[in-house]
């Protein structure tokens, strides 16, 4: 009989789709964790400068939107300092 069965390709090489050499391989998982540090800082200090700055807005858009740290660095280098000049 020649059938197949769902899933049991996947249990026989694990590293098809985990980080143990597979198709996404070990370069991707240092990627995404330098990634995530990358994102991590950028984000905890643009949240607290809105937070200090009483910036209510851009502290809930700085939350949700994920950029990868670009929002954040345009907050904390750009926007930041237009809108506490003004006050």
């Amino acid at each position: 009989m020649m059938g197949y069965q769902v899933g049991s390709e996947y249990f026989k090489n694990p590293g098809v789709f985990g980080l143990a050499g597979g198709i996404l391989g070990v370069g991707f998982g240092v990627i995404l964790a330098l990634l995530l540090i990358w994102t991590l800082v950028w984000k905890g200090m643009a949240l607290w400068k809105a937070a200090r700055h009483g910036h209510k807005g851009w502290f809930v858009a700085l939350l949700v939107i994920n950029t990868v740290g670009i929002l954040d660095i345009l907050y904390i280098y750009f926007f930041s300092k237009k809108s506490s000049s003004s006050n």
